[in-house]
């Protein structure tokens, strides 16, 4: 009997063992995603705070038919405020008023729009482009005027030439604060980037809200 336990103690050991590396390499094997392992993290919408205007907007640009605009008038709001403050518009200046004078987001919506339809309307009555209407929110309807003379197409060397011209009528309001760090100077009329930012926004809101998205809001021409 004792000679028999001798003989079983190495089978023993060896199925044992069998077992075991059978057991590490399905364990190794496992696929390990990072579901597992890690909480996926959402990086917040930065349109967030814009989109909540969106029925406003909507609805102030329906009064004059300009509705398929809302996605329009939301991407400009980001460049302007990113829907922060009581003139998310920035429409006080639009209005003749000294800069942030408007408080309330429905009053400077109410006032952007005008200012947007005032654009709309002499666009298309000088026949220009739908980026010069976007670059005219910034820099006002002499910026149509201009680049009807010009082609009837914006363009950022445009945009520059027409900005130099208003800094050089009033040097020192239009000095980028002094900073000639800044990206503007010294075209510090305006932002000559301005439409190409605008259009970029129009592109990514489009995608978020599809049901508010138009051929026109693309930057296209009318």
């Amino acid at each position: 009997m004792k000679r028999k336990r001798k003989k079983l103690k190495p089978i023993i050991k060896l199925v044992i063992l069998v077992c075991g590396f059978l057991l590490i390499k399905q364990f190794l094997q496992s696929p390990v995603t990072t579901e597992q392992i890690s909480t996926s993290v959402r990086s917040p919408d930065p349109y967030s705070n814009v989109k909540k205007y969106s029925t406003q907007i909507n609805d102030e640009l329906a009064k004059y038919g300009l509705e398929e605009y809302t996605v329009t008038l939301i991407a400009l709001m980001q460049q302007e405020s990113r829907g922060q403050g009581g003139d998310p518009m920035q429409s006080s200046e639009s209005a003749g008023l000294a800069p942030n004078t408007i408080n309330e987001p429905s009053e400077s919506i109410e006032q952007g729009v005008k200012h947007f339809k005032r654009m709309i309307e002499h666009g298309k009555k000088k026949d220009v482009d739908f980026p010069t209407i976007l670059q005219s929110y910034n820099m006002g309807i002499g910026y149509i005027n201009f680049i009807a003379k010009s082609g009837g197409k914006h363009t950022e060397d445009l945009a520059k030439q027409f900005s130099k011209l208003q800094v050089e009528k009033n040097p020192t309001l239009y000095d980028c604060g002094g900073n000639k760090e800044n990206f503007r100077y010294p075209y510090c009329y305006g932002d000559y980037t301005y439409s190409s930012k605008v259009a970029s926004n129009i592109d990514a809101l489009s995608d978020s809200v599809p049901a508010l998205g138009d051929k026109e809001q693309t930057g296209e021409a009318f």
